[in-house]
């Protein structure tokens, strides 16, 4: 298979981190915001909160595929562990109008390691994700967010800041986890190590559409 997208990450069975090291960004330390939260924050429900910290995740990747110019559909409900179908808008190699799909998550406390996050999915997500019986190639898009909700976002007449970055992981070429005997689903974790080369950016979310990855699945 040809290499055209950076290569497919593996993620070691034995369950043991890339050995490679590299320097470490202190994601996740509380950046200094308002002196006071302003009126509208302290009468917000549930600013700062999961659900809020979960929302801005995926209005980043909304954006991020926007700037993209893809097309992007939100799944009404959240019954396969699918957030966003991103659709390509032309023709690109031999197949008209590709799809991908991905799961989105959000962290204001990233475990990075050199190279790598490391980020714990539950069982039901990475099963989710995992494995090549997929109609269209899946992707697990990790979010890092400041601690701090205010700045999460800062805007000015020259631009909008989002921070602060995403990472994209494929797990088809990994295999789905097993339930326990006498289980009908897998439950627990599974630690996951996404290659924080795999920054997602305009160019980046097109590179995910190349055929490397739809060889991956039953299509």
């Amino acid at each position: 298979m040809a290499d055209r997208t950076g290569g497919i990450p593996h993620q070691s069975s034995s369950g043991a981190p890339p050995a490679k090291a590299g320097p470490v960004r202190h994601y996740g330390v509380p950046l200094t915001g308002p002196a006071h939260a302003p009126e509208w924050a302290t009468g917000s429900m549930g600013f700062g909160d999961n659900q809020h910290r979960g929302a801005f995740g995926e209005e980043f990747i909304r954006m991020l595929a926007t700037a993209a110019n893809l097309d992007v559909t939100q799944k009404e409900r959240d019954r396969v562990g699918i957030d966003w179908q991103l659709g390509y808008t032309g023709r690109r190699g031999t197949r008209r109008f590709p799809a991908i799909e991905a799961q989105v998550k959000c962290t204001s406390s990233p475990d990075i390691h050199g190279d790598h996050i490391r980020y714990p999915l539950k069982a039901k997500n990475y099963n989710e994700l995992a494995g090549p019986d997929y109609e269209m190639p899946r992707f697990l898009f990790l979010v890092l967010a400041p601690v701090n909700p205010f700045a999460w976002s800062h805007a000015t007449e020259d631009r909008l800041r989002l921070s602060h970055a995403a990472y994209w992981l494929c797990l088809h070429d990994q295999e789905p986890l097993p339930a326990a005997e006498g289980a009908k689903v897998s439950t627990g974790t599974r630690t996951v190590y996404v290659p924080r080369a795999n920054l997602l950016t305009v160019d980046s979310l097109h590179e995910l559409f190349a055929e490397d990855y739809r060889d991956l699945v039953a299509s």
